[in-house]
């Protein structure tokens, strides 16, 4: 199942609260819960300005149907095409 990076403009993101975030985290647990689970959210990384989530999913389109639902931003959608570490140097 392919790997998505979501770029997500938020502007003051990084100063939400921890209860901001966790109301953000339980409105998109419940539309994926909606869309089945064929869509999952891996984890997401919180800057200043944006949140840059990891996906798998089926579909672009799929990404953008749980964004449309959970009035999320989807600035941006990338396929992963490769992931790589330090390890990636030994092998």
């Amino acid at each position: 199942m392919p790997k998505f990076i979501i770029e997500r403009e938020m502007p003051g993101a990084g100063n939400l609260t921890a209860a901001q975030l966790k109301a953000a985290s339980q409105t998109s647990c419940g539309v994926l819960k909606e869309l089945g689970p064929q869509i999952q959210w891996v984890e997401s990384y919180v800057t200043g300005d944006k949140v840059y989530c990891v996906y798998v999913a089926p579909s672009v389109e799929m990404i953008k149907e749980h964004a449309k639902r959970g009035g999320f931003p989807a600035n941006r959608v990338s396929e992963v095409k490769a992931i790589i570490d330090p390890t990636t140097a030994e092998k």
